[in-house]
């Protein structure tokens, strides 16, 4: 199966319906990751087949639960999950941000060569940054524990904003050290992953 038909397969499973060139977009994406990653190591993942599942089918896994706004997406990497939320829903403004020089680099060549409009990409440590517009929602998908996740982020959160904590198996131990309310515990079905996947959602204050 080429990777436009497993690309495509797996949209039509999350519910997803995105134009040919939007699809386009998001494999020219994975070619330049997998390009860089031959020199840069960004992610252990080396097989285009399986980024396709690990990387773009797990970010999109979330849209469906992402709302309109300001989204900021903490140590992103190589910009996982923001750029394929960025690449898919142009009227989101998205923050991608890691402290990770070589990744940043990386990110910003991809804003430059897929002309992403609405994205940001920003070098340096969460707890330094400082914007003048705070957030309505911080994303991870592999920064830290929940709890440290939020502590590092609260700045970042507009009031009745929501923290949204990608995850493997669903998170018992870390959800016992957060004072406060978790809105709700998502599992994800991921297209061609077998391993669990859940989203938490905690609102800000």
């Amino acid at each position: 199966m080429s990777l436009q038909d497993k690309l495509s397969q797996g949209l039509v499973e999350l519910g997803i319906d995105l134009d040919a060139a939007t699809q386009l977009k998001l494999l020219d994406y994975l070619a330049l990751l997998e390009k860089w990653n031959k020199v840069h190591n960004l992610t252990a993942v080396r097989d285009p087949n399986d980024m396709v599942t690990l990387h773009l089918l797990d970010s999109l896994s979330v849209l469906p639960h992402i709302e309109s706004g300001r989204l900021l997406d903490v140590g992103s990497g190589a910009g996982l999950p923001g750029i394929p939320l960025a690449i898919v829903w142009p009227d989101l403004q998205v923050t991608v941000m890691d402290s990770n020089h070589k990744k940043a680099s990386f990110m910003r060549q991809a804003k430059a060569a897929l002309a992403i409009a609405n994205l940001e990409v920003v070098c340096g440590r969460v707890e330094d940054f400082h914007p003048e517009h705070k957030f309505d929602m911080i994303i991870s998908r592999a920064f830290s524990d929940i709890a440290e996740f939020m502590r590092l982020t609260a700045h970042l959160c507009v009031n009745g904003g929501v923290w949204l904590a990608m995850k493997g198996v669903y998170p018992y131990d870390e959800l016992a050290q957060i004072k406060g309310p978790i809105s709700e515990v998502i599992p994800l079905n991921v297209p061609g992953l077998e391993a669990q996947r859940h989203l938490v959602f905690l609102k800000a204050a």
